[in-house]
């Protein structure tokens, strides 16, 4: 898809839904008997940090039993709620211990969406955890500042270069000051915006989500590589967690 189609591709984004199952637990699942893996020197999982083939961010052990995988949007509020309620459980838990490992993948839904989702991957491996935390919990306050603006400027955007995209949209929500404050120096937060290779391959992404898992909407949990159902809140997936670490 080239960058310039979107925007105009948006509105088809944005049609998948923010969280479309959320199921009800029915139980808190069978008791955790599996003993920690050691991590290496004696360290902790929950700083091993790489990046995978199809683009994503894995925390953890990647020889863990259960491989966690997160279809997010940084646009959606239902995955901010995952990341408030059921994040520090999920790492602290589980991550740490080497039993699962977690890999984000972007889910890109809109042109906010995709200016967050490139500060929140600008500083690679060691801040994408740490960014993409902080982006959720303050998301209400950037995306405010997204709707308050003129939004006749919004629209004059489309026909704008990439790089200018994306740098406005960041300007407008304040998200060049928080990327700043927190260890991707604004020069670089623009390098990044305006990165059409890292660009492309989230739009690639979101074509392979699509066509590879059918996703119904974010946030969407795989579990060792197949779609856990009704799980995107905290306490409808760590069951199904706790059932493919007794199997």
């Amino acid at each position: 898809m080239r960058i310039s189609a979107l925007f105009l591709a948006s509105a088809a984004l944005l049609a998948t839904a923010c969280n479309a199952e959320k199921g009800t637990a029915n139980s808190s699942g069978p008791e955790v008997t599996a003993a920690p893996v050691p991590a290496p020197n004696n360290g902790d999982w929950s700083t091993i940090v790489t990046r995978t083939a199809e683009g994503g961010f894995l925390m953890g052990n990647p020889n863990a039993k259960v491989k966690l995988v997160e279809f997010g949007s940084m646009t959606c509020p239902h995955c901010a709620e995952f990341e408030e309620l059921g994040g520090k459980a999920l790492v602290d838990n589980y991550v740490k211990k080497g039993l699962v490992s977690w890999e984000f993948r972007n889910f890109v839904r809109d042109p906010f969406d995709m200016t967050a989702t490139l500060l929140a991957r600008c500083g690679g491996e060691a801040n994408f955890f740490g960014m993409t935390r902080t982006l959720f919990h303050d998301q209400k306050n950037w995306i405010g500042k997204i709707q308050a603006a003129d939004q006749a400027q919004l629209q004059a955007l489309q026909t704008a270069p990439v790089a200018q995209q994306f740098s406005t949209i960041a300007d407008l929500a304040g998200l060049k000051s928080f990327a700043a404050q927190r260890g991707v120096p604004r020069a670089k937060a623009d390098q990044c915006l305006g990165n059409e290779t890292e660009i492309n391959q989230l739009v690639q992404m979101n074509s392979d989500a699509v066509s590879s898992f059918n996703i119904p909407g974010t946030p969407t949990f795989l579990i060792n590589g197949t779609i856990a159902d009704k799980t995107a809140t905290w306490e409808t997936l760590e069951p199904k967690i706790k059932e493919a670490l007794a199997s």
